[in-house]
């Protein structure tokens, strides 16, 4: 038995068979594996081990990885990227190459309707927070602590500050809960679909809206892009981060395979 294994980057059109991808991981060669007219898979061999090192190490590789994807969608205009890591092992008579092409025509017809639904389309991803001092300098009650603070000895200055900190933020999440519905109705009225990232890290001083990856059509990017713009505009204090285009990761649906014992690659997140 063969312990040559596949490292798999992306599910793609299988248009890209014979197509240079270029170098992937370690700057190994990618080729393109599977059916033609069928469904096909970006890879690279590699042995069955993980890839695995330091956290440096690892960024570099994931980077490479990206890359790959990239290219991939680039030249087809729809890729399902897989997550970082995924290896096709040998198994019994059969080799990586033959379990992975076995599976794709199994998946085939789930595979293609994934790939047209997400051709042409692209990832974004927007994040809006609210600067809680901006938003409370409309608050009497907020003007008022902050001319006592100045007031106060000042060795309890910072304990009267703690306060106005916390009343600051108190005023600011109230008002994220009420922009949140609306911000997020109109940013998916500009999608095809729309997911929830998970929640932001705590940055002192703001307070999160909303964080979405948005599944848009490529021509419709600049749409998002003044929706986002208006709502920076309505709202002194808005702080927004927009980013992307990227592949459609967080909506790449690799689905499980139809013959018993193969391993469906994992889609990235």
């Amino acid at each position: 038995m063969s312990e040559i294994g596949l490292y798999v980057y992306a599910i793609v059109p299988a248009e890209l068979i014979g197509e240079q991808l270029g170098t992937g991981i370690d700057d190994a060669p990618v080729t393109v594996v599977g059916t033609p007219g069928g469904i096909a898979a970006a890879v690279h061999e590699h042995d069955t081990t993980p890839i695995q090192g330091p956290d440096d190490e690892v960024k570099r590789w994931v980077l490479e990885h990206s890359r790959v994807v990239d290219a991939a969608w680039e030249r087809a205009g729809t890729a399902l990227p897989v997550s970082f890591n995924v290896i096709v092992s040998p198994q019994g008579a059969l080799t990586a190459h033959e379990r992975l092409t076995s599976w794709l025509g199994d998946s085939e017809s789930a595979l293609r309707s994934h790939l047209e639904r997400l051709r042409g389309r692209v990832e974004l991803r927007a994040e809006i927070s609210l600067d809680q001092k901006t938003v409370s300098e409309s608050s009497p009650e907020v003007r008022e602590m902050r001319q006592s603070v100045a007031e106060r000895p000042a060795g309890v200055q910072r304990l009267y500050r703690k306060r106005l900190e916390t009343f600051e933020r108190e005023i600011t999440e109230k008002l994220a809960d009420r922009l949140y519905p609306d911000y997020r109705r109109r940013l998916a009225a500009l999608s095809e679909d729309l997911t929830e990232n998970r929640r932001p890290g705590r940055t002192p001083g703001s307070v999160a809206v909303l964080s979405v990856s948005l599944l848009v059509p490529e021509e419709n990017m600049e749409q998002v892009g003044i929706a986002l713009a208006e709502i920076r505009d309505e709202q002194p204090g808005t702080e927004i981060r927009y980013l992307g285009p990227w592949p459609p990761y967080s909506f790449a649906e690799v689905p499980e395979p139809a013959s018993p014992g193969a391993e469906a690659p994992a889609p990235a997140e």
